[in-house]
């Protein structure tokens, strides 16, 4: 199963990002491990803090036309 959604900000990308984490099971802080970074560094990913890149991008974005979308693969456990 595969669930997609149009990314238009930093918060829409940190909200999908935290339902694909949250659909493989890992938690914040598995993840950061994984990453090599702190959990606190995923909370403010999936939170969508602001940052000068992502305004930078996501403002070239809308100024170019582009659109961005996600898709989480999710694993069908029962099949």
């Amino acid at each position: 199963m595969a669930y997609t959604g149009e990314v238009t900000s930093a918060e829409s990308l940190g909200r999908i990002l935290q339902q694909a984490r949250l659909l493989s099971g890992i938690s914040q802080r598995e993840l950061a491990a994984r990453l090599g970074t702190t959990q606190r560094y995923i909370w403010e990913i999936e939170a969508g803090k602001p940052s000068i890149f992502m305004d930078r991008l996501f403002a070239a974005m809308r100024e170019t036309g582009m659109e961005l979308t996600a898709t989480i693969h999710t694993t069908d456990h029962h099949g």
